[in-house]
């Protein structure tokens, strides 16, 4: 389960971007969520059929770059020019956790280029009454508890293992450590920029996928996105945290996959 590594030029004043890249068939784009990125079995199924890209999101790798994106407008002409770089038109577009938000800022600000969208536990909206969880200021064992569910079970432990290797072990939690920041960067201090008011402008057909045990991002928050976007549905999945394709995938995967058949 591999994927090979497309590094790309984005634009004047950027590091390169690494973007992983398998399959054949229609562009498919996945942008991750916050554990940043990463090529799973979610990511895999697809590329059955599919030639998905799965960029990493700005600063992720080079935190200077984020000195050239003041706001999430900027950041929305930063993945245009990504697509552009790509070479890719007209896209079907999968977003998980942060990268569901900004898929579907991407979706609104240019309804030309997004065939069909996917947002999968989107963050993005915000409620007073059921409000997203604070990930970043809590111990390890609760973040992982938020993002992944219960940290003492195996497959928890194997996803936020280290490699033994030492200069492997310190790059990737330096790796880890910038693309939380990067993230981090346009959600604090709560994850809202105003998206409500722009999903109006979504024309694709869109599949709000969530879990319904979410602990950040309560179940509540699927409704207020189909209920904003013209074209979306509702797939619900029992028993699911935030990231409801892990450990196992293939609930969403097939969901995922008939969607965008």
């Amino acid at each position: 389960m591999t994927a090979s590594v497309h590094t790309i030029d984005v634009a004047a004043g950027f590091q390169p971007n690494p973007v992983l890249v398998k399959g054949e068939g229609p562009p498919l784009v996945y942008l991750h969520g916050l554990l940043g990125q990463e090529w799973d079995g979610l990511l895999d199924g697809l590329s059955a059929t599919r030639r998905v890209h799965a960029p990493a999101h700005a600063g992720a790798d080079e935190p200077d770059d984020l000195r050239g994106i003041s706001g999430m407008h900027d950041l929305i002409l930063y993945y245009d020019d990504v697509l552009d770089a790509l070479g890719l038109d007209r896209i079907d577009l999968v977003g998980h956790s942060f990268g569901g938000m900004v898929a579907a800022e991407i979706a609104a600000a240019r309804p030309d280029r997004v065939r069909r969208l996917v947002l999968i536990d989107a963050l993005g909206l915000w409620r007073d009454d059921a409000p997203v969880a604070d990930y970043l200021l809590v111990p390890s064992d609760k973040q992982a508890a938020l993002l992944l569910g219960d940290p003492n079970s195996d497959a928890v432990r194997a996803r936020l293992a280290l490699p033994d290797d030492p200069e492997q072990r310190i790059t990737q939690t330096l790796r880890r450590t910038t693309s939380m920041a990067s993230i981090t960067h346009f959600l604090w201090p709560i994850p809202e920029r105003g998206l409500s008011q722009r999903l109006r402008r979504i024309k694709a057909p869109t599949l709000v996928v969530w879990g319904a045990e979410d602990r950040l991002v309560p179940s509540v928050y699927a409704r207020d996105f189909a209920g904003a976007i013209a074209s979306a549905r509702i797939e619900m999945i029992a028993g699911a945290g935030h990231t409801p394709h892990f450990p196992d995938c293939r609930t969403v995967l097939d969901k995922v996959a008939a969607f965008l058949a």
